[in-house]
Formats: C-alpha cells, sequence, structure tokens
C-alpha cells in the first residue's frame, strides 16, 4: 500500500524533519520581531514638562527611578502595568487613576465651579469628555519632549507627594513597614511610575489605543478592551479545540500504536555506581532542604496576604513582604535547576557507561552552586533592605520578578551551568550517535545552560527602557522554563520510559520527536502571551494568544502509555525497583498539563487576560506549573539517584512514605488552586465593572478573606509533605539498613 503524506509525516524521519524545520522558522521569525523591538516599544522622553515650560522630569531621572524601583525591589511588593506581586498597588495603574481623579477636580473647578463629587451626572460626562481629551488629545508620549497640560503637571505633583509618603512611611494595611527607600529615591521612581502611566493612558502613534493596548481598564476615561483580542480569544479557542482533536488522534493512530513485534528493554540494572554519582548523593538534602524552606516561606507569605497588618511568628521588620517573596521564587528556581542537574549528572555515566575523568569536578560543582545560593539569598534581604545601595546590582537584589539574583550571582549560577553542560557532553557525546533521546538531552542541557544569558542584557547595568528589560525578561521565565525546560523533560522522559522498561525505544523517539515539534511549534513565540500589555504592539494579542497550551499533551499520553505498561508488569508478578521514581515522572506530565495547559490556556486568552492580569487568578497556573512540570521532574531525579544508590548498595527500600510525601504535596497543590481561582475571578469581575484600580485595593480582596484563610488547608498539606520528602530522601539515602539477603 502507498505510503500517505500523513503517515510520512508521523514516520521517526519525518517528526525529526518537521521539528528543524518548525523550530527554524519560528526561531527566525522572533529574531525577526526582536530586530524590529526599538521601532515599536514606548519611547522614554528627554523630558517630560508642563505647557507653562515647567520640567517635571527628564530621561535621567527615569532611568534612575527604574534602578531604584529595582534596587529595592517594589515589583515583588506591588506591580507595574501588571507586572509583579499583588500585595501592594499597581503602581503605573494607581498613578493613571489618581491622575484623572484630580483633573476631574480640576476641570471640574474650571467648567462648574465646583469639585468632582458635586457635579451632577450630567455635569460629570462634560467634564469625562474634557479629561479624556487631556489623556489622549493634549497628552503625547514622544522620544524627544512630552508636554503635560497644566492640569496634568499638577496631578503629577500630586502623585509625587503620594508616592513619596507611600514610600517612605509605608503601608502597613498592605504589609509595607517603609523606613527605608529616602525621599529624593522615591522623587526618582515617581518619574518612572509616571513614565509606565503614559505608556498605560496616550495613545501610540497612528492608532486609537494606548501603548499598551488599553490596559488596565479604568472607566474614567472609557479605557477598556478591543474588539481584537476577542476575535483573537474566540480563533485561539477554535484552534485550540481542533489541534486538540487532532494531536489525540495522531498520538494514538500513529505514536503510541504498538508494532506486533515491539518488545520493552529491560529495565535499568544498577549494582553498583560511579564515582562521581555516588558525590551526587550529597546533592539530594541541599535540594530538598531549599524545597522546604520555600515551603515554609510560601506558607509565610499566605499569612500576610491574608493578614498584612500583624506579624506572623517573625516580625515584619525583619522580614519584610517583599524580600520574602524574592526568596520564595528565586529558591523555588535554584531548587528546581539544581535537582536538573542532578539527573543530567546521574544520567550521563550510564549512557555513556564509563564514568568522568576527573570525578572531583562533581564536588567543585557542588561547592559553587552552594555559594551562588548562600551569597544570592543574602544578597536578595540585604539589597532590598537598603544595605548595599553602592554594590545592590552585583551582590544585592536585582528587583525583576523572577530573576532577581545579583548579577554577580546571575554569573556564578550561568558559569555552573555551563560548566554542568561540559561535563555531561564531554562524557556522552560519543553516544549520543543515532540517539534522538540522548541528543536532546544534551541540546536541551546547552539551551539551558546559555538561554539564561538572554535576562542579563547588559551585563554591566540596567536596562534602561522597561518594556525592553521585560521583553527579555521573559526570555528567560519562558523560553528557559517553557521552552528549553520542556525540551529538556521530554528527552528525559523519553529515557527514563525506556530505560526503566516502560516504553519501547521506537515509541518513546516517535513521541518526544512529535513532542519537540508542538514545543517548538508553540513554545518558542507563545512567550508574546505575556507581551500583551507591558508596551508591545497589538499583533503580539494575536502571537501569543494563539500559540499556546498544547505541549504538555503528548507528555501525559506517553505517561498513560507507560503507566499501562507499567500495570502489566506488576500483574505479572515482575519486580519494578523504580515505582517512587515514576510515580514523580508521571505525576510531572499529569500537573503540566493541568498547571500549563488547562489553567495556562485559562488565562491565556485576551479577553480573560486584560481583566484577570496581575490579580490571583494567575496563581494556580504558575504555582502548579512551575512545581508540577518541573518541581516534580526535579525530584524525580533525586529519587531516582537514591533508589540507585540503595540497589548498589543493597538497602532496605519502601515506598509506602513516599507515596504519603507525593500524594500530600500533589494534594495540596491541587486544593491550593480552588481558593486563589475564586479570588481571582472575583477580582476580574471587578476589574471589568469597576476597573483595575479598584480590584487591586484592598477593600476588595478583603471581603474574600474567607477564602484567603482557606489556604491554611492546602498551604500546610504542602509544608507537610515536602517535611515528609525531606525525611524519606535522607533516611533512604544515608540512614538506610542492609537487607538480610
Amino acid at each position: 500500500m502507498k505510503e500517505s503524506l500523513l503517515d510520512k509525516f508521523m514516520s521517526r524521519k519525518g517528526l525529526y524533519t518537521a521539528f528543524w524545520i518548525i523550530a527554524l522558522i519560528m526561531v527566525t521569525m522572533l529574531i525577526r520581531y526582536t530586530a524590529n523591538l526599538q521601532k515599536e516599544v514606548p519611547p522614554i522622553p528627554k523630558e517630560v514638562k508642563s505647557v507653562s515650560g515647567e520640567v517635571l522630569y527628564t530621561y535621567d531621572d527615569v532611568v534612575a527611578g527604574k534602578g531604584y524601583f529595582q534596587q529595592f525591589d517594589l515589583t515583588d511588593w506591588g506591580s507595574l502595568l501588571g507586572m509583579g506581586a499583588y500585595m501592594g498597588p499597581d503602581f503605573s495603574t494607581d498613578f493613571l487613576h489618581y491622575r484623572a481623579l484630580y483633573l476631574y477636580d480640576y476641570y471640574g473647578k474650571e467648567l462648574y465651579g465646583k469639585p468632582n463629587d458635586e457635579l451632577t451626572d450630567i455635569e460629570r460626562g462634560a467634564v469625562k469628555v474634557r479629561v479624556i481629551q487631556d489623556f489622549r488629545k493634549q497628552t503625547e508620549l514622544l522620544e524627544e519632549t512630552t508636554v503635560y497640560t497644566d492640569a496634568s503637571a499638577a496631578a503629577y505633583h500630586a502623585n509625587v507627594n503620594y508616592l513619596v509618603d507611600l514610600l517612605v512611611n509605608g503601608d502597613p494595611e498592605r504589609a509595607f513597614r517603609g523606613g527605608i527607600i529616602r525621599p529624593d529615591e522615591a522623587i526618582k521612581i515617581a518619574a518612572f511610575i509616571d513614565w509606565a502611566q503614559l505608556v498605560a493612558s496616550s495613545l501610540r502613534p497612528g492608532t486609537e489605543r494606548t501603548w499598551s493596548n488599553n490596559w488596565p481598564p479604568e472607566p474614567m476615561i472609557d479605557q477598556d478592551l478591543t474588539f481584537f483580542s476577542h476575535e483573537v480569544s474566540l480563533w485561539e479557542f477554535l484552534i485550540l479545540w481542533s489541534l486538540t482533536i487532532l494531536v489525540i488522534f495522531l498520538s494514538y493512530e500513529y505514536l503510541l500504536k504498538k508494532d506486533e513485534n515491539e518488545k520493552l528493554e529491560e529495565p535499568l540494572k544498577v549494582t553498583s555506581l560511579f564515582r562521581s554519582q555516588k558525590k551526587l548523593l550529597k546533592y539530594i538534602p541541599i535540594v530538598m532542604g531549599l524545597f522546604v524552606v520555600q515551603l515554609f516561606i510560601g506558607g509565610y507569605l499566605a499569612h500576610l496576604y491574608t493578614d498584612p497588618t500583624n506579624d506572623f511568628i517573625v516580625s515584619q521588620e525583619i522580614l519584610p513582604f517583599n524580600v520574602l517573596r524574592s526568596m520564595h521564587t528565586q529558591i523555588a528556581i535554584l531548587w528546581v535547576a539544581v535537582g536538573w542537574l542532578v539527573g543530567g549528572l546521574l544520567i550521563a555515566p550510564w549512557v555513556a557507561n564509563r564514568d568522568h575523568k576527573f570525578p572531583w569536578l562533581i564536588d567543585v560543582l557542588w561547592i559553587s552552586l552552594v555559594v551562588v545560593a548562600v551569597g544570592s539569598i543574602i544578597g536578595l534581604y540585604m539589597g532590598a533592605t537598603g544595605q548595599m545601595r553602592e554594590t545592590w546590582f552585583w551582590l544585592g537584589n536585582e528587583g525583576r520578578e523572577l530573576i532577581n539574583l545579583g548579577r554577580a550571582w546571575d554569573i556564578g549560577l550561568v558559569v555552573g551551568l555551563v560548566f554542568w553542560f561540559i561535563l555531561i557532553i564531554s562524557l556522552i557525546r560519543k553516544a549520543a550517535t543515532n540517539n534522538p533521546i540522548v541528543s536532546t538531552i544534551i541540546w536541551s542541557a546547552f539551551a539551558i545552560a546559555t538561554l539564561y544569558i538572554a535576562g542579563m542584557m547588559p551585563v554591566h547595568k540596567i536596562m534602561p527602557n522597561y518594556t525592553v528589560d521585560d521583553y527579555y525578561r521573559w526570555w528567560v521565565i519562558h523560553l528557559w522554563v517553557e521552552l528549553t525546560f520542556e525540551l529538556f523533560a521530554a528527552g528525559v522522559i523519553a529515557f527514563f520510559t525506556v530505560s526503566l522498561g516502560l516504553i519501547s525505544h521506537k515509541t518513546a523517539v516517535r513521541v518526544m520527536l512529535f513532542e519537540l515539534f508542538l514545543i517548538s511549534l508553540s513554545g518558542t513565540l507563545g512567550v508574546g502571551h505575556h507581551y500583551w500589555w507591558q508596551g508591545l504592539d497589538e499583533y503580539w494579542i494575536a502571537i501569543g494568544g494563539i500559540f499556546s497550551a498544547l505541549e504538555p499533551l503528548p507528555l501525559a499520553l506517553m505517561i498513560i502509555e507507560a503507566w499501562k505498561n507499567q500495570r502489566e508488569k506488576l500483574f505479572s508478578g515482575e519486580d519494578f525497583h523504580y515505582s517512587t521514581p515514576f510515580m514523580w515522572i508521571a505525576g510531572s506530565a499529569v500537573m503540566n498539563w493541568i498547571g500549563a495547559g488547562f489553567f495556562g490556556m485559562v488565562i491565556n486568552t485576551p479577553t480573560i487576560n486584560y481583566y484577570s492580569h496581575g490579580t490571583y487568578l494567575i496563581m494556580p497556573h504558575g504555582h502548579v506549573a512551575l512545581l508540577g512540570a518541573f518541581g516534580y521532574i526535579s525530584i524525580a531525579f533525586l529519587y531516582l539517584t537514591s533508589r540507585a544508590n540503595a540497589l548498589a548498595n543493597n538497602y532496605v527500600w519502601n515506598d509506602k512514605l513516599s507515596k504519603i510525601g507525593f500524594w500530600t504535596l500533589t494534594a495540596g497543590a491541587l486544593l491550593f488552586t480552588i481558593p486563589t481561582y475564586i479570588i481571582g475571578i472575583y477580582q476580574s469581575e471587578v476589574a471589568m465593572e469597576a476597573g483595575y484600580f479598584t480590584a487591586r485595593l484592598r477593600e476588595t480582596v478583603e471581603v474574600m478573606k474567607g477564602w484567603m484563610w482557606a489556604r491554611t488547608v492546602p498551604d500546610g498539606l504542602m509544608i507537610l509533605g515536602g517535611v515528609i520528602i525531606f525525611f524519606d530522601l535522607t533516611q533512604k539515602t544515608f540512614f538506610a539498613k542492609k537487607t538480610n539477603n
């Protein structure tokens, strides 16, 4: 029978070719869009002045203010253009809203001789037209000079006074104690925030939408969603549902269908460990210790989110909210990344069937990572609390959400990642010949090691323009995690399922190549779903909205097939020594689909994202995706290392406590999504009806306090699960007894 075009595409050769074609196309498009970046980002004016000639602030003031904003890590208390934490205000929205309020009073008095709260509805309607004229017709964000009306200049001065008081004296009602930022520093920060307010409120030249595509929603100036966002959302749903059906059909028709003579490989048999693998054991308590610390910090933050005016165990003067939040996210990245390093170093000798020439290099890497971890955490604290004013950029808290490490620690981490890659490729480069699984592991490891550099440009100073800075920041957060980490995960899961005797090599390679194709297709330009409202042009709404949420599906399908094979082994009476590592791998695939796929798709549609951006509705996606998709694989690596050690030394191994830890942590993570999802939906509704400013007010979320307290249960379960896993791994690795046989 003649082979159809679809048969050719779904063959190993066809999938391999399709992956490289789509990868080259996507990367080329991303490079093209990046080259065009400077033409579309909002400019920073050389000066902003009033129509009367008063210079309000300059380009240098905006850049200096951005530096102070980062230095004191204000993005881990509040947010800017919706990017950041949810405790404090969205600073750009505050300046926009308070400017509008001021103008209502100003023009109310000018037109009718009375302030806004005394106007009739008809009078207020006329004043609203005048205020919109000030925002839209009389204020332009230009590269040379931006001119404010006298009314808007006066509003700016009022906003400066508000912000100086807020930052210097603090806001205990929202867990910000103050006493760190000086008035002169706060004034510079105000210039930076006012520039962001201009991005959100002034029209992009030649359009009827703002530089931020009309975000945030603000009823006072009739700022709301455009139909283009609704149109993209409709197309996104149509495309995603249609392609989901197609992916399921192709997976079962071509990928998971067994050949008659297809045989599974013998499960990996470990009778001894290489010297380098033995040295990995010391990584286990460090990784799990960081995980437990992160969980406890998460519980502390949840308590402050619920009851910000009161201390929880430790005074907020000692443990400020923003400092702890930066630690919470950075420790998560550290323990997940180091766990993946352990996995790569564990697998490499098995693949090559030989050890490193200098096993002691594993110790060097361990020491280096410990120095980076400890030094960066100290820097996060001292930088944000004003104790590193001269050295904050290099050693302190860089204040860019999710990549807060000072530049010296950034460089140290990159050096460690590159060193890790060299250790792996030096060992298995020969074994990679004609083996797509190993090749995927190697080159995704290279991408992980090098792509982090994208968030370090320029190396020696801050990026002046926030939009450009945020563009590359998302390269690290999205492309690093949702592209290179996903590629590495696809290769590792394929290796695991083959090596554990759960799936044939042929099937694993086909599924992996299909996954690589989908990751490259959706993950590369999918970074655009972070660019909708921070100053980039409207086309990013379509790009980011359409390329999303498909890549976890083949992983879940492969795990289903592996789980079926595992059951067959168990029912046939065969011993399976890797139940615990496999449990974490399977859990990763499922949680990946839930966190990245389901919750990701929910918030990525432009219509939903416009109102939910910077609300609690983002939390379920971020927490479940990071923990499930990547954290679970990190823990799987640790259990595989510990299990290999037990097999090599004939130690007693019992899966009971391991399963309790897994299900306790998993139950907590899934239950966590319920209260945060409910709070997020409520906030999004408020944002749609009353504007984003109102959605972010403390009194708005205060009515959901019952649901905030409900987080105690899932948070407690996650902490308990983490402690159980830490104890279980420590006992199994360092205190296990020999078996009697």
